[in-house]
């Protein structure tokens, strides 16, 4: 019932401001003109009355936002520092869930994998100053203090790609600006009892008296992590009906400590010429510990080993460093040239130790030891010509270039014996990828109410592993055109509606191409002799070098009104049809590494899935409508989808990952009485079921996320945040369901969410 009334509220604004709007219009048109009072003598006299007060007037980025999105000729969302800033999150996904039709996975309050339009993982493009990241980076990597906007763009462009089937999220770091700027900031935050550091310092300047500016941005944290994780296996045997099962209580504690730091230094080398050099870092040490306890009912007797106890320890280093160059020259009044290149490197190292034991005496009976390297090298060149025509057409024209080198080493050592052969899959693996691709657009207006964008763009990605006995190659070319139009109701319209007919792809990534096998660790191979059998809950991994990217067919279709004092209503509706979906399948195979079948889970290209849905939105002042109210900022939103994979029985047939909606609401306001400001969200996504192959259903728990913060002003130079994250914690699940012709396997796993609490001092210098 609860979780009704927020779906409804959206809807409910929505209904309201437009006719609110629509009231305020008419009355606003038969209001006659105050033409007596322009006669009156300018000159005041002792009889006269005091002047009136000025009215109260704030002034807001978001109104530069607005107009950008509402000149944009593809669908696009703008997010400034203010909206970033706000509640003072932790991390750029905790921002990004506000937004309409964005998801995210993982506990209540922490983050996790952001999706567009309830679409899984590879469906959305990430960018950092429009270039794609190494291998491995996360956008809840990035602090955001080190933001300065973030761009969300629902269709594809051939400038940024057609790796979107979802969308693309560019996220902008800050800019070197001519204004001065020196800010520093310190938090403590808390959850669990845990302590969370962290500390800040963005200092922007000119570097010069001809136009040159630097930025710098330093973000130094600390983030403790308490879990516990309960999960129930039952295996129920289809022909004796016996029950068997499995329950771990298991408990982990992690920390992290991270130093990330971006910097922006431009050079203006001549009249309408700039050079700048952007580096971008970031260090992190991570490390955890897991004590588990194991209760098995009966005991296993199908080859398996059992265990009682189980402790790991694990660390790991990540390094990430990232150096862009973009050069800039007018050629003409209008003629204009853009050259970028990047060089990137990143390395991980990690190790982990694993002690199983056994019975009242402790006895241990494994010990494994894990140690595993990788290190990416990456380059990027970029070519861009922009032309303005007489009619004004606007042509860009480009070619793109980028490869990834990824060499990796992996050991491991059981009881003292290596656990891995070496003549089966070998520890060494070496794989590359290359992207070569170029792309032509042209945005142009018909009068002043239709605007037009038609643009293609063609790609070729190749990628190539090799390893001692392991060795794979993989080549796919894609052709994406793409068309948007906006046509205005009238010249001064604030309303506008928008339409895209698009092509776009999501490519398989490295690990899905390449992968080695991995075998489940419930079911270990002897050293150096072959594999016995395993359970369907139990399988190996593995990669798929035939793997075809999907091609998906979008229409997309908008209705935006944009407010007079900012915000925005909009409706928008989308369709996605994909052919070729990747899924992981997991089946009996037979395999190099065993005497008998194995089950395997493999990713394979299935067949067609469609996705369709509603997405509302509704961002204003309250005082927009009711002139007596508040000036208070609301937002709201809800998007409600829907998806069907071909070839597999429903009623739970959908994407991957894809909840049927998700709903966000929240507001603010700065009180006139008080240097203070208040504010709160709430975000809603139900419980998902997901019929993922035809022996496998997954699930997950509804999410309900409710942020509140406090903002008091000292002073023009310093104010200090009060945050609070996840407000009302709920216990947070997830699940599978696998029936095979012998048996059907439950598997359920379910901890707790907690608040997290933060004080941040904010201090301009």
């Amino acid at each position: 019932m609860y979780s009704s009334k927020i779906l409804a509220t959206p809807l409910a604004f929505l209904l309201l401001t437009s006719a609110a709007q629509a009231q305020t219009k008419t009355e606003a048109s038969v209001e006659p003109a105050p033409a007596a009072s322009a006669a009156k003598p300018s000159t005041p006299t002792k009889a006269e009355p005091k002047a009136a007060q000025l009215e109260r007037v704030e002034v807001s980025g978001n109104a530069s936002d607005d107009a950008a999105r509402r000149a944009s000729s593809a669908s696009k969302i703008i997010i400034g520092r203010d909206e970033i800033e706000r509640f003072g999150d932790a991390t750029v996904g905790e921002v990004l869930k506000r937004l309409p039709g964005v998801t995210t996975g993982g506990r209540p309050g922490r983050g996790g994998d952001i999706r567009m339009r309830g679409m899984g993982n590879g469906y959305t493009q990430f960018l950092v100053n429009g270039e794609r990241m190494s291998p491995g980076f996360s956008l809840d990597q990035l602090p955001p203090e080190q933001v300065e906007r973030i761009e969300v763009m629902r269709a594809p462009t051939a400038e940024y790609g057609a790796r979107a089937v979802a969308g693309t999220i560019n996220v902008v770091l800050r800019e070197a600006l001519a204004k001065r700027l020196n800010d520093l900031r310190l938090g403590l935050a808390s959850e669990r009892g845990q302590l969370r550091p962290n500390a800040g310092w963005t200092r922007s300047d000119k570097l010069d008296e001809h136009g040159g500016a630097y930025n710098l941005s330093v973000n130094l944290q600390q983030a403790d992590t308490l879990d516990d994780l309960n999960t129930i296996n039952l295996t129920r045997d289809l022909h004796s009906q016996e029950v068997s099962s499995l329950r771990t209580r298991a408990q982990t504690k992690g920390q992290r400590q991270a130093v990330n730091l971006s910097a922006r230094l431009q050079w203006r080398l001549g009249e309408g010429e700039t050079f700048n050099l952007q580096p971008f870092a970031i260090a992190s040490r991570n490390s955890s510990d897991n004590n588990s306890q194991l209760t098995h009912q009966p005991l296993p007797t199908d080859g398996s080993y059992y265990y009682d106890h189980s402790q790991s320890h694990g660390d790991s280093r990540n390094e990430m460093l990232r150096l862009n160059t973009q050069w800039q020259k007018q050629l003409d009044e209008s003629s204009k040239i853009d050259l970028r290149a990047g060089l990137g490197a990143a390395q991980a190292n990690g190790s982990s130790t694993l002690r199983q034991y056994l019975g009242v005496a402790h006895k241990q009976v494994r010990e494994q030891v894990d140690h595993n390297d990788s290190r990416d090298r990456s380059w990027s060149l970029n070519g861009k010509y922009s032309h303005q025509l007489e009619n004004e057409h606007s042509l860009v024209g480009g070619l793109e270039g980028e490869g990834t080198q990824r060499d990796q080493t992996k050991t491991c050592v059981q009881d003292g014996l290596s656990c891995r052969s070496q003549l089966e899959f070998g520890d060494e693996l070496s794989a590359s990828s290359q992207r070569i691709a170029a792309y032509a657009q042209d945005e142009w207006s018909v009068g002043k109410q239709w605007s037009f964008y038609v643009g293609l763009r063609g790609e070729t990605i190749a990628t190539k592993s090799s390893s001692v006995a392991y060795a794979v190659s993989n080549r796919s070319s894609v052709w994406t055109p793409l068309l948007h139009g906006v046509w205005k109701f009238d010249e001064k319209s604030r309303d506008q509606l928008r339409a895209s007919l698009t092509r776009s792809y999501r490519s398989p990534n490295l690990q899905d191409l390449i992968a080695q096998p991995a075998i489940n660790s419930q079911y270990p191979c002897p050293a150096n002799q072959p594999c016995g059998p395993n359970t369907v809950d139990h399988a190996d991994r593995s990669g798929n070098p035939n793997l075809k990217p999907e091609l998906a067919t979008g229409i997309d279709v908008a209705y935006e009104n944009y407010l007079s004092k900012g915000g925005i209503l909009s409706a928008s509706a989308f369709v996605r049809r994909i052919n070729d979906l990747m899924r992981n399948v997991t089946s009996l195979q037979n395999v190099a590494w065993a005497d008998v079948p194995r089950w395997v889970s493999q990713p394979m290209n299935i067949g067609r899935a469609t996705t369709y849905g509603l997405e509302l939105e509704a961002k204003f002042r309250l005082d927009e409508f009711f002139s007596e109210a508040w000036a208070l900022q609301v937002r709201s939103n809800l998007s409600l989808f829907r998806s069907s994979v071909d070839g597999i029985p429903g009623p739970n047939n959908k994407l991957d990952q894809q909840p049927k909606a998700t709903a966000n609401l929240g507001a603010d306001y700065r009180l006139r009485s008080l240097p203070l400001s208040l504010g709160a969200s709430v975000n809603w996504t139900p419980a998902n079921t997901v019929q993922q192959t035809l022996l496998t259903e997954a699930s997950t728990s509804r999410k309900l996320v409710a942020d509140a913060f406090a903002l008091w002003t000292v002073n023009q130079q310093t104010s200090l945040r009060l945050s609070a994250s996840n407000l009302a914690p709920l216990d947070y699940s997830n699940g599978s369901v696998t029936l095979t012709p012998d048996s059907q396997v439950t598997s359920k796993s379910s901890g707790a969410s907690y608040t997290q609490w933060a004080l941040r001092l904010e201090i301009k210098i």
